[in-house]
């Protein structure tokens, strides 16, 4: 209030105090720029208050003037008295303040006052001074919500700029006393202006694709544009049309190609960002030129060209680590780079290109690994652990995705587990061990992990790591050969440790006594009798329980096949205890879901391999971070809603309906909604598929947003035409009213044939009913006396594919599976809408909605034949396993589907609908 009081005397002070009202105007400024809110009233006081300034004309305070207008005008009132006084500037003044000026102008006009500035804002943008166009084009920027219709009659002028030479004038540098007379050798221009005039043209027409392409194609076109960023931009806008429409790749390549040799290095690895992101539309002799670009940037003295250079290649990696075997070498010399992100993604990288086909296939390919494993060992004693952790997790990712390299990359978590580390280091070392014993097929590698984890107990000073690794012992010990060898390393902890890790310990050996039975039952019994004597109450009880469940022979007490949903549980529980009047009843734990251990292990190694797709890329940044922000970060990741627990919330949503009520248990519900139109349209439909197994019966949700800005929609109804006459409509759930931007929901019911019937699958053909009304004010009320219009919008057809029926279930032996399996069915077709291997196998993991396993999702791009393996469970309970031999013949896709499933009929399904 005191900055106020003076800014008030101050300013009205007759003659005016320049440098005394500089200073107010900093201090007022000051307090906006904190957060101070100033009342309507005081603002629009303030307001007229610095108007009275404009009398004096000295530059620096003219500046400030116009910084504290524009912060002041969106809380002030009857702000267009200034107008008249900006444009003078504008038209007449210094060019000191005329950008600030014109800035200014910009957030003081309203829609209905813009047009009188048309021709001032006309003329700054092709005025030679480059600062003052670039004023000019960012404040149309401004103007683009409250004008659109104006801003685009700047089109011709907003080319010109973009097309033009403009310099900096003469007396530009002489302006600020820091460059005093050494004016001769700085820029005459920044060419910056061309950025702001680009960006201004987009706005203009990024509705008209053609256009677009059109202005991308112009500018493209000799050298016009000389501003790096400009040209990135550009870049960015020729990704984004070819992701909206990829036919445009043949037209635009070579754009991106030849800025693959520009003379600056932030356009050439933007260029090749954006081809990597379009891969799978160029070809691999094109592809080529993005490894050669990227394999020089590797070489060059600036560090964060290096980095970015390596990022890109560590991307490529994760999909076509073979491709980038030729940079081999100059990632090898990356390694003992000094700046440690960058060594780290260069072994990170390496360990991918080997997991391609380096290791054990030949000798050379084991003294690389050797040599790699070599560098790794001398480079952990001088990184630090947040990078370690980075080149533990991508080890085991490759060992996860090529099963087959996993021996010496164990042999080398294993040494490193035995050295000195932190609570941190050593839990992601054993994480990584853990996920290798569940994922990894070869038995004898889980033995040597679980041998090599006895020993780190031994001498282990962290009780959490000792609980768990006594807990998977426990667990996968008694299936090994030589459960003996487990139990003598678990014994030791129950006479050397403290009382958890001893309470642990009785545990672990109950399940080997539990699993195991006959003499190992007998010699378990006598270890856990004497634990009766125990100190600890809790050694104690656990040792009496465990005896009494062996004696009693209740092996479902020790040892479980399944588990509850735990996030299920969490939610259920949550809403049972968030209102009272559902203590009446008991809580139902049977409507918690129960998930097999199979399933487990299945929802683990889907997160696994999602975990490769995201990248080590994100890992590696976080690692340049603060250990504390690392462990807020990862904490994030873990906390994301599973399926299970979206299919509950979804069973929530429709028991509040009382027509579904005698549909009994929720089968299946599709957990990504299917866009039934482009997500600009004036209404987005989207589709969730509930499946009811028991009842036969399917509920299409389809979830409409109205995005008309003056129209209220009512009496909202979706007729689903279907092309199977086994499918039939029982009901619809229509939707009463829809206010703009809101979002509501149509159900519509069907009756579904059964799986004798082999007639499963469907197309329905879909067209939204409704009731169109005008909104009549501002509130967004209608005309009650105006009864509307009825329409109708048809929207894209929905398909029931096989997919629906089935979700991804994990085994680490599929040669077994699938080989037991009874009902066998096959076909060979063209795999449409793929055009390479790879292509088609990410078509068919999203059709089949199977899991890939043994790593055959992986496709070498130098491949002109693969096999996809693929397991899953349907919603009979049965299992189901499909091979698929895919050829390349002449550009197409030919497959042959092997499917084999335990619930009859389901395998012809599966080779049905696979194309």
């Amino acid at each position: 209030m005191a900055v106020f009081q003076e800014c008030l005397q101050q300013f009205n002070k007759s003659p005016i105090d320049a440098k005394k009202c500089r200073s107010l105007l900093a201090k007022l400024l000051r307090l906006i720029y904190s957060g101070e809110v100033f009342p309507a009233q005081e603002s629009t006081t303030l307001f007229f208050s610095i108007s009275k300034l404009f009398q004096d004309k000295n530059q620096s305070l003219r500046q400030l003037v116009y910084l504290t207008i524009k912060e002041l005008a969106a809380t002030s009132d009857d702000i267009l008295m200034v107008t008249s006084s900006i444009m003078k500037d504008i038209q007449g003044g210094d060019s000191v303040y005329k950008p600030n000026a014109i800035r200014t102008l910009s957030k003081v006009l309203d829609s209905t006052t813009v047009n009188a500035a048309e021709r001032l804002f006309k003329n700054a943008i092709v005025d030679k001074n480059p600062i003052l166009s670039s004023a000019a084009l960012i404040s149309s920027y401004n103007l683009l919500p409250i004008a659109k219709d104006v801003v685009k009659r700047f089109t011709n002028e907003t080319l010109e700029t973009l097309q033009s030479y403009k310099q900096f004038p003469s007396s530009q540098f002489e302006l600020h006393e820091y460059y005093g007379n050494s004016t001769s050798n700085l820029p005459a221009t920044s060419f910056m202006y061309q950025y702001h005039a680009l960006g201004l043209l987009y706005h203009l027409r990024n509705y008209d694709k053609m256009a677009l392409v059109k202005l991308i194609t112009s500018l493209s076109e000799g050298s016009s544009l000389k501003n790096s960023l400009s040209i990135i931009q550009l870049i960015r806008y020729i990704n984004k049309i070819l992701v909206d429409d990829e036919s445009l790749i043949q037209h635009l390549y070579p754009i991106l190609a030849g800025l693959l040799k520009h003379k600056s290095d932030m356009v050439e690895l933007e260029a090749c960002k954006t081809l990597i992101n379009l891969q799978h539309l160029i070809k691999d002799d094109q592809f080529m030129n993005i490894i050669t670009t990227l394999q020089k940037l590797l070489s060059v003295p600036r560090t964060a060209t290096r980095f970015a250079a390596i990022r890109l290649i560590n991307k490529i990696s994760f999909k076509h680590p073979e491709k980038i075997i030729i940079v081999n070498i100059e990632l090898e010399g990356l390694i003992n780079d000094p700046n440690r992100a960058i060594s780290t993604l260069a072994i990170t990288t390496l360990l991918k290109t080997m997991g391609a086909g380096t290791i054990d296939t030949g000798s050379t390919g084991g003294e690389s690994v050797d040599r790699l494993i070599t560098k790794m060992t001398s480079l952990m004693d001088e990184i630090t652990e947040d990078f370690k952790i980075v080149i533990i997790e991508a080890i085991e990712n490759l060992a996860l995705k090529f099963p087959s390299k996993h021996k010496k990359l164990v042999a080398f978590l294993t040494d490193l587990l035995r050295e000195d580390g932190s609570l941190l280091l050593k839990t992601s070392i054993v994480d990584a061990l853990f996920d290798l014993i569940k994922f990894l097929p070869d038995a004898s590698a889980k033995q040597l992990i679980l041998m090599n984890l006895c020993e780190f107990i031994e001498d282990c000073e962290f009780t959490e790591l000792s609980v768990r690794i006594l807990h998977l012992l426990g667990d996968e010990g008694p299936h090994t050969t030589n459960p003996s060898y487990y139990i003598r390393h678990i014994y030791n902890r129950l006479v050397l440790e403290n009382s958890i890790v001893r309470s642990s310990a009785i545990i672990s050996l109950a399940k080997f006594a539990s699993v195991c039975g006959g003499d190992v039952a007998s010699n378990v019994k006598i270890l856990l009798g004497r634990c009766l004597n125990d100190v600890d109450d809790e050694v104690r009880d656990r040792a009496a329980l465990s005896l009494k469940f062996i004696s009693s022979n209740q092996k479902k007490l020790i040892v479980s096949d399944s588990k509850y949903d735990l996030a299920a549980l969490e939610s259920k529980l949550t809403h049972y205890l968030n209102n009272e009047a559902n203590f009446a009843t008991k809580f139902d734990i049977s409507e918690v879901p129960i998930i097999t251990n199979e399933e487990l292990k299945s929802l683990e190694y889907n997160k696994k391999v999602n975990k490769l797709d995201e990248g080590s890329t994100d890992a590696s940044e976080s690692a340049s971070k603060d250990e504390g922000k690392k462990d807020t970060e990862k904490a994030g990741s873990d906390d994301v809603a599973n399926d299970l627990l979206k299919q509950q919330e979804y069973a929530q949503e429709l028991s509040a309906y009382p027509e579904f009520e005698a549909y009994g248990k929720l089968s299946k519900s599709t957990m990504v909604p299917v866009y039934l139109t482009e997500k600009e349209n004036e209404f987005v439909v989207t589709v969730v598929k509930h499946f009811f197994i028991e009842s036969k019966k399917l509920v299409l949700q389809y979830n409409i947003t109205n995005t008309l800005p003056r129209s209220v929609l009512q009496d909202i109804s979706v007729i689903a035409q279907p092309d199977n006459e086994d499918y039939v409509e029982d009901f619809i759930i229509p939707l009463s009213e829809l206010k703009p931007d809101q979002t509501g929901t149509v159900y519509v019911s069907f009756s579904t044939p059964s799986i004798e019937d082999e007639e499963l699958l469907a197309a329905f053909g879909n067209t939204v009913a409704y009731t169109n009304k005008d909104i009549i004010d501002e509130e967004g009320n209608v005309d009650e006396r105006d009864e509307g219009y009825t329409d109708e919008y048809q929207v894209d057809d929905l398909e029931i594919v096989s997919g629906d029926f089935v979700t991804p279930l994990y085994n680490s032996n599929f040669t077994a599976i699938y080989d037991a399996l009874p009902s066998y069915q096959s076909s060979v077709a063209h795999i449409s809408g793929a055009d390479t291997l790879e292509n088609a196998v990410t078509k068919l993991k999203s059709t089949l909605n199977l899991l890939p396993l043994d790593g055959s999702d992986y496709v070498p791009s130098d491949s002109t034949s693969h096999i996809l393996k693929l397991l899953g469970k349907d919603v009979w309970g049965g299992k189901v396993a499909v091979m698929i031999r895919l050829a390349n013949s002449s550009g197409k896709i030919v497959a042959k589907i092997e499917a084999k499933a335990e619930t009859e009929n389901f395998s012809a399904i599966i080779t049905s609908g696979a194309y």
